[in-house]
């Protein structure tokens, strides 16, 4: 399955709020209500010693991925163009890949 395929499925399953600005808010709340159940269960994982389980791990990004692709379309975005978009940036951030010193010194 390719982002193309994923969002138009993803789509399907939402829900369809009153207006475009209500729209955005719901799904940017959702993406970071997500985003904080994941990052709960981590802190669990390392501040009480939970073991960590890669397929709850899993379903909590499965979460995260519906509603970035839900508020992209909302956007009129799509997640391909997004991470392409993403791709670029970095490649211009870090052309010769990822290091710490570059991290500090950047200039972009």
């Amino acid at each position: 399955m390719d982002f193309k395929d994923y969002q138009q499925k993803a789509l399907l399953t939402s829900s369809k709020p009153n207006s475009k600005d209500k729209a955005i808010a719901i799904w940017c709340m959702g993406l970071a209500g997500e985003t904080g159940e994941a990052i709960d269960y981590l802190k669990k994982h390392l501040a009480h010693g939970h073991e960590l389980d890669r397929d709850k791990i899993a379903l909590e990004l499965g979460d995260v991925l519906w509603y970035l692709a839900v508020l992209a379309h909302e956007l009129d975005l799509d997640l391909e163009t997004i991470a392409s978009m993403n791709l670029e940036k970095l490649k211009a951030r870090y052309p010769q890949g990822f290091s710490s010193e570059n991290s500090r010194y950047r200039t972009n």
